[in-house]
């Protein structure tokens, strides 16, 4: 197999060549047809997570060993499975859902596999999909893609997953009838996707670069607004008589994140999924007088993913923007991704 790594923070990643793995028990091995390129992997290559106040979260802190393979949007073919696999057979392709805990401890027990205090996440924990094989730990995660083409389907692991998530915790807001996507990039135009499918209301999109307003418009969004712009939040708050419902930070910086709230009205919520990083000066006193709710979300987990996929499958959610790169260019992809060159998602095809 052949596997694009990161074998020093910051630095190109090498290609690799290594015996192909061979499954054991539960396992399934599965051909790599198509990878997506998330941000989160941009954070992970550099190193560390900005969590605030000049401190970082450290990928070595974390026991991550190099060389390490990057990828947790993964769709492909299985190849070969382990012994105690009955239920998929070599030939049949899948999504992929990466989000992996333990298997054993309570969170995982419960079904609550993203509370997992040590995650077996593929391509931030074990090796990922910026190669041409994975090993999946169990048939259970592997996700019908219908029809969907194998080159879009894995994105729907990550930036449609995350999506979709964030999108359903909004349900608690009564009387959701606006919802404002801050961040047009790749999980906020999967965000875009997903909302046309399962929100009855008016959409808007945010973000500071007008060519991605100009994309979003295209693809639906109701209205769109740059945050840079004089008076934006006003204006937006004018418009919408009051503030809009809920909104989702798809980017999670200070000012996207201090946008959105500024932007919801009294008893709205934000959901905060991006993890740019970063300090949020933020007064504690100005919870109880909007009577807002702020509630993180980090991707999905399995059901959703295929209450997603079901979706999909009945072509209730489009394609978001996206293209296709050979897997030796992941680094090129990954300095694109950081100079802010990327519409939509960039796709690696081993």
């Amino acid at each position: 197999m052949r596997a694009m790594q990161i074998v020093e923070f910051g630095k190109p990643l090498k290609l690799n060549t290594y015996d192909d793995p061979k499954p054991t028990g539960s396992e399934v091995l599965v051909k790599i047809v198509s990878s997506g390129v998330c941000h989160s992997d941009l954070h992970i290559w550099e190193g560390f997570f900005d969590i605030g106040g000049g401190q970082k979260l450290e990928m070595s802190a974390r026991g991550m060993k190099l060389p390490f393979t990057l990828g947790h949007e993964i769709a492909g073919e299985v190849v070969a499975v382990g012994p105690d696999v009955k239920d998929v057979r070599p030939g049949s392709r899948y999504v992929v859902f990466p989000w992996i805990g333990c298997g054993t401890c309570a969170a995982c027990q419960a079904g609550e596999e993203l509370l997992c205090p040590t995650p077996r996440t593929l391509g931030t924990r074990r090796d990922g999909g910026y190669a041409t094989h994975v090993i999946v730990p169990h048939s259970k995660y592997l996700v019908d893609p219908g029809n969907s083409p194998i080159d879009l389907a894995c994105t729907y692991a990550c930036s449609g997953l995350t999506a979709y998530s964030a999108i359903r915790k909004t349900e608690t807001v009564k009387n959701r009838k606006r919802l404002l996507l801050v961040g047009a990039g790749g999980v906020g135009l999967a965000g875009l996707e997903v909302a046309k499918a399962i929100f009855d209301g008016e959409i808007v999109v945010a973000d500071i670069d007008d060519s991605k307003l100009a994309v979003a418009k295209k693809h639906g969004a109701h209205h769109t607004v740059n945050p840079k712009a004089e008076g934006a939040v006003q204006k937006l708050v004018q418009q919408t008589g009051g503030g809009v419902d809920a909104a989702i930070d798809f980017v999670g910086a200070a000012a996207s994140f201090r946008f959105a709230f500024d932007s919801i009205r009294r008893g709205g919520k934000v959901v905060i999924v991006g993890l740019f990083g970063g300090d949020a000066p933020f007064a504690p006193i100005a919870m109880p007088f909007k009577m807002a709710a702020i509630e993180g979300s980090y991707v999905g987990d399995l059901r959703e993913l295929q209450e997603l996929m079901k979706l999909v499958r009945e072509g209730r959610v489009q394609a978001l923007p996206y293209s296709t790169r050979p897997l030796e260019a992941a680094h090129d992809v990954l300095e694109e991704l950081k100079a802010g060159k990327v519409v939509g998602r960039v796709v690696l095809t081993p």
